[in-house]
């Protein structure tokens, strides 16, 4: 709105300033600083709110160390990370952008559902919290608004590199070599596509209607039968890594931090014309305004960080987790780097994978020996390091860690094929 409102002055009165709001990066560093601002002030209110009103955890009593300082902690802190990313968003994004559209609507969306399944916990005392199947049918929901947009409107294209080369200035493309390179030379008309980036390959480029080419000629048109329901898949799978992985102070706060930053990076060079050519990517017009989302999005996560970290003060509950995950899945859909997740989404993967094996193994072994063993102590894997005795603050530090070298690798794969 503000982006609006300082355009106009500039245009209309030519108002001292208000033309650096044409900048992405001024709106940005705003976002950014306007969500820390807000996550740090409404966060602190927030806390003292909830204790007044004794809207505490229940913790499970599952023998790990520390359980019980946990217990009466004040949950439902994901409202301070919406407020801290819709705000900023709301003030200083262009709100006539589809990419941008859709992503809020996919914040408010996954919102609702973790609001609903908190509130039912806290206020309603059942701690089974909202049922499965509709945790499962909103996120499935959202997978149908966000793959069908995708895949139908016409505003969601990208530009595509033609055979032909130029010779291009190095200074053009931010090189440091002092010779002129060849660069791609990309299509003038933007087309729609169902492409997406594959690492490590040199031609980087894959398209879902290759999986249908078995259906002979047209195979093209019905595309979006096998695109929508992989997008609801990676929704859903994202969405519930990141909510396992809420289960150590500040451990999906931080993770989270991490990834935004990594997809801040990509949305970056993969909206920038220059720099996509250089990294020879795939260049997608109208993304640079998440430019200000994701920097609205890393502000709240580190601005709740400051009272979610060990000991918390507070816990984002499901309200934050199932946000968080559902935002990254389909913030990477829209850059189109979604089969890059399992990489800069490692720490997600490795917690929903040890729970998928933990139970699937007790399972199994149950049904064919009479007993149910074990693969870890305890799933999901962050619990399985607290049973070897590592104390919380040190297996959080080492998952920052190894979310901040999967985060560099994820980055390299933009040259290195």
């Amino acid at each position: 709105m503000l982006y609006y409102l300082f355009i106009w002055l500039h245009n209309a009165f030519d108002f001292p300033g208000a033309g650096v709001f044409q900048y992405i990066s001024f709106r940005a560093s705003l976002a950014l600083i306007t969500s820390l601002f807000i996550s740090m002030i409404i966060g602190k209110r927030l806390i003292n709110f909830l204790r007044a009103k004794q809207v505490g955890e229940s913790i499970r009593d599952l023998g790990l160390d520390g359980e019980k300082q946990k217990q009466g902690t004040p949950t439902m802190g994901g409202l301070i990370i919406l407020a801290a990313i819709l705000i900023p968003t709301l003030l200083f994004a262009k709100l006539n952008n589809t990419y941008i559209i859709l992503i809020l609507i996919s914040t408010v969306w996954l919102g609702v559902i973790g609001f609903l399944d908190d509130y039912i916990k806290v206020f309603k005392k059942d701690k089974k919290g909202l049922a499965g199947k509709f945790k499962v049918l909103g996120q499935v929901g959202l997978g149908l608004i966000v793959g069908l947009t995708m895949y139908f409107n016409p505003g969601i294209v990208i530009r595509e590199k033609t055979s032909q080369q130029a010779y291009v200035p190095s200074a053009e493309i931010f090189t440091v070599e002092g010779n002129a390179d060849r660069a791609h030379i990309y299509g003038k008309t933007a087309v729609k596509s169902t492409k997406t980036t594959i690492p490590f390959l040199k031609n980087n480029e894959f398209d879902y209607s290759v999986l249908i080419s078995w259906l002979g000629k047209g195979y093209k048109s019905w595309t979006f039968l096998i695109f929508i329901p992989i997008i609801i898949f990676i929704i859903i799978a994202v969405s519930n890594g990141a909510n396992l992985t809420d289960g150590l102070d500040g451990l999906a706060t931080g993770s989270s931090a991490i990834i935004g930053l990594t997809l801040g990076i990509l949305a970056y060079v993969s909206g920038n014309i220059i720099f996509a050519n250089y990294l020879n990517i795939m260049y997608i017009p109208n993304t640079g305004e998440l430019a200000i989302y994701i920097s609205a999005f890393i502000g709240a996560c580190i601005g709740f960080l400051w009272y979610n970290s060990y000991p918390a003060q507070i816990f984002m509950g499901d309200t934050g987790s199932l946000a968080l995950g559902g935002i990254i899945a389909v913030f990477a859909i829209i850059i189109r780097k979604e089969i890059m997740i399992p990489i800069f989404c490692g720490i997600f993967l490795a917690e929903n994978l040890s729970v998928v094996m933990q139970v699937t193994w007790f399972k199994y072994t149950k049904r064919k020996f009479g007993e149910g063993r074990r693969i870890f102590k305890m799933s999901p894997l962050h619990h399985h390091y607290q049973k070897e005795g590592y104390h919380e603050s040190k297996i959080v530090l080492r998952f920052f860690i190894v979310g901040i070298m999967l985060a560099v690798l994820t980055i390299v794969t933009l040259k290195l094929r």
